[in-house]
């Protein structure tokens, strides 16, 4: 349990920073394999012009570099805000054993960080989403499909 708070002020320490010294939002991230620490980030997506560089998923990333796997099990993630929806489905995506938070998502929202309309999007059928959503060549682009599910040295992740 101690280093689970050691860890955690370690996520929060990386927010705090990220805001001092103006590089983007308050959100850091610690990714953990027992007791040691596999990689930690900030939030970079200002600084990267990168909307995907949430702290979660960079963290994800060189978590991924650092052990050369795709696949984070036996790993830990602390983050100093509840996940959002992209980086909740990451942590999913990487097979991350658990998450620890900090501030909530309602937390985040009060500061202008409101990710409740992508929640309400994906519960709306696809031609009532505010963002246009069409379907397009999908014949054509089943043969890769096809091709995946025969292909004898496919790995699956």
């Amino acid at each position: 349990m101690e280093n689970d708070y050691k860890f955690m002020r370690m996520a929060i320490a990386l927010s705090e920073k990220n805001v001092a010294e103006g590089l983007g939002g308050p959100f850091g991230a610690v990714i953990v394999k027992g007791d040691q620490v596999i990689a930690a980030s900030a939030n970079t997506v200002v600084p990267t012009n990168d909307p995907t560089a949430h702290a979660e998923v960079s963290a994800i990333r060189l978590a991924c570099q650092q052990l050369n796997t795709y696949s984070l099990e036996g790993c830990v993630i602390y983050t100093s805000c509840e996940p959002c929806p992209m980086c909740f489905g990451a942590i999913y995506w990487a097979r991350l054993d658990k998450i620890y938070y900090a501030n909530t998502k309602a937390d985040a929202a009060a500061i202008g960080f409101d990710d409740h309309f992508i929640y309400d999007e994906l519960d709306l059928p696809i031609d009532e989403r505010k963002l246009p959503v069409v379907e397009l060549l999908r014949d054509e682009a089943l043969g890769a499909f096809r091709a995946w599910g025969a292909h004898e040295r496919k790995t699956h992740y």
